[in-house]
């Protein structure tokens, strides 16, 4: 059961307090208005969460913080009789009438309106006037007003508006065309004099009506005379570097600047998309063979990639019951695409002495890929019912998962928490064994102490993955990075490493819902923090094309479109830069960097794809040029290429750890 209260105080503090809100009244006012109250049913998980959500008739419920943002800037206080342009869900004014005597609010659309005055009346929010109109006419029977905020953007700011505006007022409102929109603060010095301020860009939805835009959105309604002003695609374009192809030297010179960080975290925008795995390839041959990296850590279990590891530094192969990577999601790393690294890998590590050579290492040693199988194996087993809930739950892994409709799916019932112990000691034996065979092997990555470390902490690893919480993200990402010390520390002080593993996992959590909203951590965070000048952070990203994934944990892997991506999101800046295939330094470009830095959509795509419902269950906001370091575009891609029976080729070497 969610704690909406506590989820208020954090909103307060992470959404308002830390990003600058200051009045009191407002951030108490925040505190006091159940934001949950004002969503769809079945949104409330999401209330608290610094995003606009869909109310219908193409309208949203505004961020939290920029509710709190425009009422701070319109300096409403204790006392006043406020105008708001743009019921919608009645979220804004409610919080204004915990601050103002009194709120009118103008919603052209009826249903809107009609609910959110039930809204009102179940809250007994009393002192809030609703009227269905035209918004840009104002109320003036009502006025003047201390205080007018629009909730739409218009190509100008409509005169009735001003008008109404009392002296010494202010007025708030979005200004300008769908690209490049500004908040400005309307200040009424005298009956004809106003001053203006620039409070920044923001996304609104159009504002409609006779000094608004025409419904079509097409042109304005009345005459304006608007600069056209630079893009942000634009922008990127001039300082966007173009990749040549992938078997061009010249590609992995482009990132010898990152190549004296001690960590290169090369990240992904999809776990089953071809360029992606490619492009990483072709930076880790450059950082190895030109700069002394030797260790390639990435996102997989560590006994499977330890048989990669003996293979590619010629250590005698293990006898294992099953090649690696058989399991769900096996085309992650059972690729094509991997398969051609590692063979080069493999003839790089030739030349060299046993000691120098790099390495290829899992950073999962706790197997949450095997051990989630070994979960739904036993489940399917013993409670059907309960394995269709672990599926549900564990195909909502990722931090982004933000689609109400699974939730109902995965509610926890009886015989899933029966099954807790049980599955947390299979679990348990299954750890045992894989150290027990890495001691046998030699593995020099398993002593003592590391093995009793491993063991001593199990047992929690495995009860809170079972549930497949908030917590389990923390846990495995915190493991995570301690595996990437503990290579570090095993391969010497000057060792270096590359890391490959997803956006959600390499990029500054901090920077995004994931820390934000959630409390999450990541290996990048940690990273950072603990190497704060010897780490490179660099995301990727696309725009439209194909991608390997599922529907469900545990389904067949399918060739699934990817959709092009949403206005409001970073994907969409790039993609209309129109440059195919580019390298973005943040540091390079402080004016862009500045630009960027507001908050927009980022698509997430994991072993799991549901495009019907993409903008809830593949995006969140982040802040990209704090996320990450660097940005590599590649505008549209392909799916990787399975290792499977029906895709194995004529020259696959049958020694080759993949073979099936």
């Amino acid at each position: 059961m969610i704690d909406f209260t506590r989820a208020r105080d954090r909103m307060v503090v992470s959404h308002l307090s830390r990003r600058g809100i200051k009045d009191p009244d407002v951030l108490e006012a925040m505190r006091l208005v159940p934001r949950e109250a004002f969503v769809d049913p079945g949104f409330e998980e999401f209330a608290y969460e610094d995003s606009a959500l869909s109310i219908g008739h193409g309208q949203t419920i505004s961020q939290p913080y920029i509710v709190a943002l425009m009422t701070e800037r319109a300096e409403v206080q204790p006392g006043d009789t406020v105008l708001e342009i743009g019921t919608g869900s009645g979220y804004a004014a409610a919080v204004l009438s915990r601050i103002a005597a009194h709120v009118y609010t103008i919603e052209r659309h009826a249903g809107l309106a009609k609910a959110a005055q039930r809204r009102f009346a179940d809250l007994g929010y009393r002192n809030i006037d609703v009227r269905v109109g035209d918004g840009t006419r104002g109320w003036p029977e009502a006025g003047p007003f201390d205080a007018i905020l629009v909730a739409a953007a218009g190509p100008a700011v409509p005169h009735a508006l001003k008008e109404q505006l009392d002296l010494g007022g202010h007025l708030v409102i979005p200004v300008g065309p769908p690209e490049d929109q500004r908040l400005v603060r309307i200040a009424r010095v005298n009956a004809t004099t106003f001053e203006e301020q620039d409070l920044g860009g923001v996304r609104f939805v159009p504002l409609v009506g006779e000094e608004g835009w025409a419904e079509e959105r097409t042109a304005p309604r009345v005459s304006s005379r608007l600069r056209p002003p630079p893009t942000l695609s634009e922008m990127i374009a001039d300082a966007a570097e173009p990749l040549p192809d992938f078997d061009d030297p010249a590609f992995g010179r482009l990132f010898d600047r990152f190549a004296k960080q001690r960590l290169v975290l090369l990240g992904e925008a999809s776990h089953g998309t071809s360029e992606f795995y490619r492009a990483r390839a072709a930076i880790t041959r450059r950082l190895i063979e030109a700069h002394g990296f030797t260790i390639v850590a990435v996102e997989a279990d560590w006994p499977d990639a330890a048989a990669i590891d003996r293979y590619v530094r010629h250590r005698s192969p293990v006898a294992r019951p099953q090649a690696p990577f058989q399991r769900f999601p096996s085309w992650m790393w059972r690729n094509r695409e991997v398969m051609e690294f590692t063979e080069w890998l493999r003839g790089h590590n030739e030349r060299k002495r046993e000691a120098d050579r790099a390495g290829f290492y899992g950073l999962d040693i706790y197997n949450m890929r095997s051990s989630i199988a070994a979960v739904l194996e036993y489940l399917d087993e013993v409670d059907p019912e309960a394995a269709a809930i672990a599926r549900e739950r564990y195909g909502c892994l990722t931090p982004w998962q933000n689609e109400p409709s699974t939730y109902g799916r995965a509610a926890l019932n009886a015989g899933f928490r029966k099954c807790e112990e049980a599955v947390v000691r299979q679990c348990r034996e299954l750890l045992e064994r894989q150290l027990e065979a890495g001691r046998e092997a030699g593995d020099d990555l398993i002593d003592a102490a590391q093995n009793a470390r491993l063991v001593a902490s199990a047992e929690r690893y495995y009860r809170v993955m079972y549930y497949s919480g908030a917590e389990s993200w923390n846990m495995r990402d915190t493991h995570m990075f301690e595996t990437l010390r503990h290579v570090l520390n095993a391969r010497g002080p000057d060792a270096k490493a590359v890391v490959w593993a997803h956006n959600s996992h390499i990029g500054d959590a901090r920077h995004t819902d994931m820390g934000t909203a959630r409390d999450e951590l990541n290996i990048g965070q940690l990273c950072r923090e603990d190497f704060p000048r010897e780490t490179a952070l660099i995301g990727f990203g696309t725009h439209r094309g194909h991608v390997a994934a599922a529907s469900d944990w545990g389904g067949e892997m399918e060739v699934k479109p990817i959709r092009p991506s949403l206005e409001d999101s970073y994907e969409r800046l790039f993609h209309e830069a129109q440059v195919e295939r580019s390298l973005l330094d943040f540091s390079r470009d402080r004016m862009l960097r500045e630009k960027l830095l507001r908050p927009r959509l980022e698509r997430f795509i994991g072993v799991i794809y549901r495009p019907e419902t993409e903008r809830l269950s593949h995006y969140a906001y982040a802040s990209l040029p704090q996320q990450f370091d660097a940005f590599v575009w590649f505008d549209e891609t392909a799916p990787v290429t399975p290792l499977g029976p029906e895709h194995m080729e004529p020259g696959v070497p049958e020694t080759f750890p993949f073979g099936l």
